[in-house]
């Protein structure tokens, strides 16, 4: 049986991606997908030190980051992948605080989320990887994610580890906005909290999904199987 093949789509910023939104999704897509990793910029990416010391205690996530360099050292240029949607099944935006800085506006990046869209692909995202879908488009000007449910890194937390100031915006109000009042979160900061967000039919048909936080990256990507297993 043929491999899904995902594109996983990490931030060229120098706040960097945050390792467990990576290396768990690897943990659970690498053993039966084909994962291809680029990066706006291609090269070398930053993997945000603090996280490699916030998760000092998770081993996968420590054996990730001392073992698997290449896959962020070595990324494709991501316009390499203009025009070839079609031979993904799935892109994945893992987050960090850098897509909040280059994925927000990049026009490679939203054009591409059409693509995908258009293509019948799966698009996903983890906590600030979401910020990726704000400015995605559709042809006749309605935003990618309007009155779809989508969730991300929440108001709460980022006060929580007193990043806001340092944010050029709150991703849980962006969503909101964008999405029309579809942002959901966990009971609780730093809750688990996956969204499935499958909607309209035909041409037409989204197939969307995304993680709120850390804690989410696994269950997320758990559920992303799930997805490319039901076609």
């Amino acid at each position: 049986m043929t491999r899904p093949k995902i594109l996983i789509v990490l931030s060229s910023a120098s706040n960097g991606w945050y390792l467990p939104e990576f290396a768990h999704p690897y943990e659970v897509l690498s053993p039966t997908c084909d994962l291809t990793i680029a990066s706006p910029l291609g090269g070398p990416t930053v993997l945000d030190p603090i996280s490699v010391q916030l998760f000092k205690d998770d081993s996968y996530c420590q054996e990730f980051a001392q073992t698997k360099q290449k896959l962020w050292l070595e990324t494709r240029k991501l316009d390499e992948f203009t025009g070839k949607a079609g031979e993904f099944d799935a892109i994945l935006y893992v987050g960090g605080f850098g897509p909040m800085f280059d994925l927000v506006d990049n026009k490679v990046s939203t054009d591409l989320i059409i693509e995908f869209h258009e293509k019948h692909k799966i698009v996903s995202a983890v906590c600030h990887g979401a910020a990726a879908l704000l400015k995605a488009t559709l042809p006749d000007g309605t935003l990618f994610i309007k009155e779809e449910k989508v969730t991300g890194f929440s108001n709460a937390e980022e006060i929580a580890v007193d990043r806001q100031k340092d944010m050029p915006f709150h991703l849980e109000t962006a969503l909101d906005v964008a999405s029309g009042g579809g942002y959901e979160k966990a009971d609780q900061a730093w809750g688990e909290k996956v969204v499935v967000s499958v909607s309209g039919d035909g041409e037409g048909r989204k197939r969307l999904l995304t993680g709120q936080n850390p804690a989410s990256a696994k269950g997320m990507a758990v559920e992303l199987l799930k997805m490319l297993a039901e076609g």
